[in-house]
């Protein structure tokens, strides 16, 4: 990512701009070229913006809107002396993920759900970079069920570092709206029209979303497959082409499949610390989004009714199908084979079903 700044500024960038990202110091970076300089940092820091201010004593920053990807603009000698610094977005334990297209499903193992292929835009939104672990089920489940909130199930863990689990997709949609509540935030999900009863209680049938609020909630499932490629193209899972045990949780099968490292049967991590065999969240490396758990461990419950194929009304922004018995959820899980694993492989379950191998994770609007 770059700009073009006035060289006078090019110490101050280099100050204003240094930041953290994900353990080490970022900086902003320049180069001159020639009567200009490139102000510029890498392209990973995807969860940054440019700001810039004309005064370090008051300062006012304000996002650098002409600030493109790979894409140098000019900045005049004549223009007033500015600052610039790169601003961490990104609320907390959450990533960004881009706005723009993605190819969702895919052809490589002639799995029927996972066709056609379809070119697919969603605008940026924020994910977990975790599954919603039991330890921070249980603080938002405890504020709700003394705000009034009723769940189905109270979920489960094998530890408070593991994933939550044994949730329906009722449940957790109340949740997400206890944890934008609990947070100050608008939540998304009503029970009428007007958008003014917020859904706290009951199975029911929930057709009144605030998409543009600013709390939590459950991801489509082209938001879902988009995070989970984390920017790769044509590729299996999250990582790559490939999957072994050491990068995620699941059930290794090396004769069936020949992407599958193994070894065969569930994953040691998991096993050694007895049944459900979830292992803690974020145990195994992030994909490029800085997403982790995309793939095993448990599986993510998102909002759209399950259809086959995809059963997209749209190519921008789809929620998914209007009706449905059963809604999607993604990602395998520690009991699944390989191929369930995949960026593509969909499944679908029950709204009030609540398994072991089956979590979720948040996202919310920008």
């Amino acid at each position: 990512m770059k700009t073009c700044i006035r060289p006078l500024l090019i110490v101050l960038a280099l100050i204003a701009g240094a930041r953290h990202l994900q353990g080490q110091v970022t900086n902003l970076g320049i180069v001159p070229a020639g009567n200009q300089s490139v102000l510029f940092w890498p392209a990973s820091a995807t969860n940054s913006v440019l700001q810039s201010t004309t005064n370090l004593g008051l300062p006012n920053w304000v996002t650098v809107s002409n600030a493109i990807p790979v894409t140098a603009v000019a900045v005049s000698n004549t223009s007033p002396a500015m600052f610039f610094r790169l601003f961490n977005t990104n609320p907390p334990g959450m990533a960004l993920i881009a706005a723009g297209p993605f190819t969702m499903g895919d052809a490589l193992d002639g799995e029927s759900d996972a066709m056609p292929t379809l070119s697919i835009t969603v605008s940026a939104f924020y994910m977990d970079t975790n599954l919603v672990s039991y330890s921070q089920w249980q603080s938002v489940y405890n504020w709700a069920t003394n705000a009034g909130y009723g769940f189905d199930h109270a979920g489960s863990g094998k530890a408070a570092n593991h994933p939550v689990q044994s949730v329906g997709w009722y449940d957790a949609v109340k949740w997400c709206n206890a944890r934008s509540q609990q947070a100050g935030l608008i939540p998304v999900y009503y029970t009428d029209t007007g958008l003014t009863q917020v859904y706290t209680n009951g199975d029911v049938a929930i057709t009144n979303v605030n998409w543009s609020a600013n709390g939590y909630r459950l991801p489509t499932e082209a938001e879902w497959e988009k995070a989970a490629r984390g920017g790769l193209t044509g590729q299996r899972f999250p990582l790559g082409d490939i999957i072994s045990e050491t990068n995620a949780n699941y059930s290794g099968d090396t004769t069936d499949y020949s992407y599958d490292l193994g070894p065969d049967g569930n994953n040691a991590v998991g096993t050694s610390s007895g049944y459900p065999y979830t292992t803690p969240v974020g145990y195994f490396a992030p994909n490029g989004y800085g997403l982790y758990d995309m793939a095993g461990n448990v599986s993510d419950w998102c909002w759209d009714w399950y259809g086959t194929p995809y059963g997209q009304p749209t190519t921008t922004n789809p929620t998914g199908p209007a009706t449905g018995s059963l809604r999607v959820v993604r990602g395998g899980n520690w009991g699944a084979l390989a191929y369930a694993l995949s960026c593509a492989a969909r499944g679908g379950a029950n709204q009030n079903t609540g398994a072991n191998y089956i979590g979720f994770r948040c996202v919310k609007g920008l």
